[in-house]
């Protein structure tokens, strides 16, 4: 059985993709890979094994383009509200709280937000799928 352990994305400033998601999400590096022409930082928390993993490309200028086939990465917290509040608190810039329902019952309690490279996160209150 396969077991996920990570995704990838490209970054072009290292110091502050670190920042953001130290800031934002509590993660960490858990093991950094450099070599010449490219770094490879795998972040994490005490809450999970699955880690993001920064690539940067030394030497890039350029943007990367997210194309139309990139969507999210999903985070859950125990408290959306308190989150978003302490995000907007610390100057970053989620977007609104959302619900999702079918028909009074809730699906989910959410909001987005983007780190340096334009990369979306949704943030999802623990509640029924989202553990």
């Amino acid at each position: 059985m396969a077991k996920l352990i990570h995704t990838m994305i490209r970054v072009r400033d290292l110091d502050a993709s670190l920042k953001f998601y130290r800031e934002v999400f509590d993660l960490t590096p858990a093991h950094t890979l450099d070599f010449p022409d490219f770094t490879l930082v795998y972040l994490r928390n005490p809450e999970n094994d699955f880690e993001i993993e920064l690539t940067l490309n030394k030497g890039r200028q350029e943007p990367y383009t997210h194309g139309d086939g990139y969507g999210h990465v999903a985070v859950v917290v125990d408290d959306v509200a308190a989150t978003h509040a302490t995000m907007t608190r610390a100057g970053y810039q989620p977007l609104p709280v959302k619900e999702f329902k079918s028909g009074e019952e809730l699906i989910a309690r959410f909001f987005f937000i983007q780190d340096p490279d334009g990369y979306k996160i949704e943030v999802l209150e623990r509640h029924g799928h989202y553990r």
